[in-house]
C-alpha cells in the first residue's frame, strides 16, 4: 500500500514538471491559434479612432493650458498685492 502511494506521488511529480521544449512549442502554437481569433478593426475604423484621440488630446491640451494661465495670473494677482 505504502508503495502505491509512492509510486502515484512519483508519477503525478513527473507528470506535473514542465517540459521546456513541448511547453514552448505550445504556447506559440496557442498563441497562433489566438490571434486567429482576433477581430481586427478595419482601416476606416482605426483612422476614426486616431482623429478622435487627436481631438480629446486638443482639447484636454487647451484646458489644461487655460487653467494652468488662469491659475499663474491669480498667483501673480494675489503676490501682487502682498507684496
Amino acid at each position: 500500500m505504502a508503495k502505491e502511494k509512492t509510486n502515484a506521488v512519483a508519477s503525478a511529480a513527473a507528470a506535473a514538471a514542465p517540459k521546456k521544449k513541448h511547453s514552448i512549442v505550445k504556447y506559440f502554437k496557442d498563441a497562433r491559434s489566438e490571434f486567429k481569433k482576433v477581430v481586427w478593426p478595419s482601416r476606416k475604423q482605426v483612422v476614426n479612432n486616431t482623429i478622435v484621440v487627436i481631438i480629446a488630446l486638443v482639447v484636454s491640451g487647451i484646458a489644461i493650458w487655460a487653467l494652468d494661465t488662469g491659475f499663474g495670473s491669480l498667483l501673480m494677482l494675489i503676490l501682487g498685492r502682498t507684496g
